[in-house]
């Protein structure tokens, strides 16, 4: 409550005038990007983000707002503001991979449904290849069953790596990256599981899977895939030493081969679920409204109300605001009932990263926040000595509270109806 209050000043930042965005977020590389607004609103708090102004490239602090004004028949009007952004400076986007993958597993299963597959239908994972594990149960749902919805439920509360590694096996390496090429994101690697130490050729080849529907009968089978497909070669590098083997490594550490995923690109995928109509429709997810709904509700709800899986009942690990770095950071609190963030975290290798769309009901408020920090003071990889509760946690809890206090005083001509956002959520 300190930190909230003592970001309510009384002081305004001026805004730039600049025409609102009205077409669809084709490439938002060519939206307008004042410069100025952001680092203003930031130089009214310097005892939150002195040191990361002057910081800021070492910290690689990343920072898209979008405010959202809305016409009288409700069409959104997006007005972006960029804080450093810079597609070519490499960052990990450790679990925000998640989210993409969300959605092609969804969109795949849209292309199957001619077979009677769905999001709740029984996925066997079988195995195949060296590296790789089988699943035949899921004890943490309520009947005992895998599927591709649980895997999602778990993905979009808690950020699991398993239930993630469970939908790349599903879709094929090869898959994801041509689909997400096809919708644009041209910058865009995701070539591994996560969380568990594979070569290549590993990550290259996926489990076979079989759908079965509540009777045994098997509905579809899809066998082992190898991927042989080709991507642009990259220098992406990161750190001064890192750790291999118990031994530190003089030199910096290679991410060619590891997973891509710029803020931008992320950024847009997280204001294209909201928002559909913001992308053309050569670059949205092929899932239902449904779909869509179903993500939105699971993206915002608290792992404390989630009976399956049973987070509810581990507190200690799954606190109420757990994963909602924006506005929350890393503190264990009892949420704001009239605030909901439907977002997506990722922090790993010393970096934090969060994309949300926050939303107050009582004060109708609506915008976007979506900012990535490295917090490595000693540019060492792989010690386990990170800064992320001295610098990145609360880096994302200020960032999220100053700018939701901007937009408490901010102006709106027609306040949002947020009834499409509301949802009741699992007991």
């Amino acid at each position: 409550m300190a930190i909230f209050m003592s970001c309510s000043s009384s002081k305004q930042v001026k805004q730039n005038s600049i025409e609102t965005e009205t077409k669809p977020l084709t490439n938002m590389a060519d939206t307008v990007k004042p410069p100025a607004f952001l680092e203003a609103l930031l130089q009214q708090y310097p005892q939150y983000f002195d040191g990361i102004l002057k910081n800021r490239n070492d910290l690689n602090v990343q920072i898209i707002y979008t405010q959202i004004d809305r016409r009288t028949n409700g069409i959104p009007e997006l007005t972006p503001y960029y804080f450093n952004v810079n597609a070519d400076k490499y960052f990990y986007p450790a679990s925000t991979v998640k989210l993409p993958i969300v959605l092609l597993a969804l969109q795949k299963l849209n292309e199957l449904k001619g077979q009677g597959v769905d999001r709740n239908t029984t996925m066997l994972t079988e195995t195949a290849f060296s590296g790789q594990s089988a699943v035949f149960n899921d004890p943490t749902a309520f009947d005992g069953r895998p599927t591709i919805a649980h895997y999602i439920k778990k993905i979009l509360l808690v950020s699991d790596n398993d239930a993630y590694n469970r939908l790349y096996e599903f879709l094929g390496q090869e898959y994801i990256n041509a689909e997400l090429k096809k919708k644009g994101f041209k910058n865009v690697q995701l070539l591994h599981r996560l969380s568990i130490f594979l070569t290549e050729a590993e990550n290259r080849n996926t489990n076979p899977v079989k759908f079965y529907d509540t009777n045994g009968k098997l509905l579809y089978e899809q066998a082992a895939q190898n991927s042989i497909a080709t991507y642009a070669t990259r220098k992406d590098s990161l750190g001064n030493g890192y750790y291999s083997g118990g031994k530190l490594i003089n030199k910096t550490m290679d991410f060619s081969k590891k997973n891509r995923l710029g803020l931008e690109e992320l950024n847009k995928i997280v204001i294209g679920i909201v928002f559909t109509d913001k992308l053309k429709a050569s670059e949205r997810f092929n899932i239902t409204e449904d779909d869509r709904q179903f993500v939105l509700k699971y993206m915002s709800q608290y792992p404390s109300e989630s009976q399956y899986p049973p987070y509810a009942a581990d507190t200690a690990a799954y606190w109420p605001t757990y994963c909602k770095f924006l506005y929350y950071g890393a503190a264990k609190e009892k949420p704001d009932e009239n605030i909901r963030i439907f977002n997506k975290v990722g922090d790993a290798y010393g970096h934090v990263i969060d994309a949300a769309y926050i939303v107050d009901y009582k004060n109708k408020i609506e915008f976007f926040v979506s900012a990535i920090i490295y917090c490595n003071s000693d540019g060492i990889l792989n010690d386990d000595k990170y800064d992320y509760e001295t610098v990145g946690f609360p880096f994302m809890k200020n960032l999220g509270r100053v700018i939701y206090d901007y937009e408490r005083k901010r102006k709106y001509k027609i306040r949002p109806d947020l009834s499409s956002v509301l949802f009741t959520y699992d007991k």
